[in-house]
């Protein structure tokens, strides 16, 4: 069987990284073989399971090493004759440690990130990336990355830093928050008013999280503080989770009543 893939690629966001997936359900189709994706972004996961979960002879399932990832990779196989899914293999990740000395030059995951590309991971090959405190930071990468970074050393600006595998239970993970549902009132649905009830911040913060590129709505990147938010909306702010506008009702006041459930 051939995918249909111009059907599926029609209006799409990402239509290179779904063409992608596309090959590789057929691929499964093929060989009867299950097979794992490299790490996707989450707007790309989100776009490819609304488009391809409705397949009947392929089911997918993600991983990301642990719950709440935001970099996942995608299980692509098919379903047995009843359709039930088959039995999930592991999938392919490994834990990294990576050391430095940012006492007088703070770290963020993106300066990781990029450090780890420069000394040969591919960007598929890597997955979510945090920073512990002062010394550098931990993440997660496939097997394949694994094998080159070990023991290598590269460097973010002035500080070198030293990459070693660690299994992910060794690791120390990001803390999972637990999902819990609020309640403002805001003069407008602007996306730093409602960013900042709902992150706790104060507005001057989230405008300078907007301008720095840490601030997302729907995966995509905000440049205006601006910019309205709507039922539905999903806002990401790095390291403080995410908040999904629940209900916006306005008041006898002209003001809006705004229910948010953070995680």
């Amino acid at each position: 069987m051939t995918l249909l893939q111009d059907e599926l690629l029609i209006g799409a966001e990402d239509p290179e990284g779904i063409r992608r997936l596309v090959h590789l359900a057929d691929q499964v189709l093929r060989t009867w073989q299950p097979a794992w994706s490299p790490f996707l972004g989450a707007r790309l996961q989100e776009e490819a399971l609304t488009r391809l979960n409705n397949l009947s002879e392929i089911g997918w399932q993600r991983d990301g090493g642990y719950p709440g990832a935001e970099r996942c990779r995608l299980l692509c196989h098919r379903n047995d004759n009843d359709g039930d899914n088959v039995e999930t293999p592991s999938a392919p990740i490994q834990g990294l440690l990576i050391e430095g000395n940012f006492l007088f030059d703070p770290l963020s995951p993106e300066d990781i990130r990029n450090a780890l590309q420069d000394m040969g991971a591919a960007t598929g090959q890597i997955g979510d990336l945090w920073v512990r405190g002062d010394r550098g930071g931990q993440g997660l990468c496939s097997p394949d990355s694994a094998a080159i970074l070990h023991e290598q050393r590269g460097r973010v600006r002035d500080v070198e830093i030293r990459c070693e595998v660690l299994p992910i239970e060794a690791l120390h993970l990001p803390t999972q928050r637990i999902p819990r549902t609020l309640q403002t009132v805001e003069a407008s649905c602007r996306i730093d008013a409602i960013a900042s009830a709902g992150f706790g911040l104060s507005r001057a913060k989230i405008v300078s999280h907007i301008k720095a590129g840490r601030l997302r709505m729907n995966w995509h990147d905000v440049r205006q503080a601006s910019r309205d938010v709507g039922v539905g909306d999903r806002l990401q702010l790095q390291d403080r989770g995410t908040l999904e506008v629940l209900s916006l009702t306005r008041t006898k006041r002209e003001r809006w009543r705004v229910e948010l459930r953070r995680s």
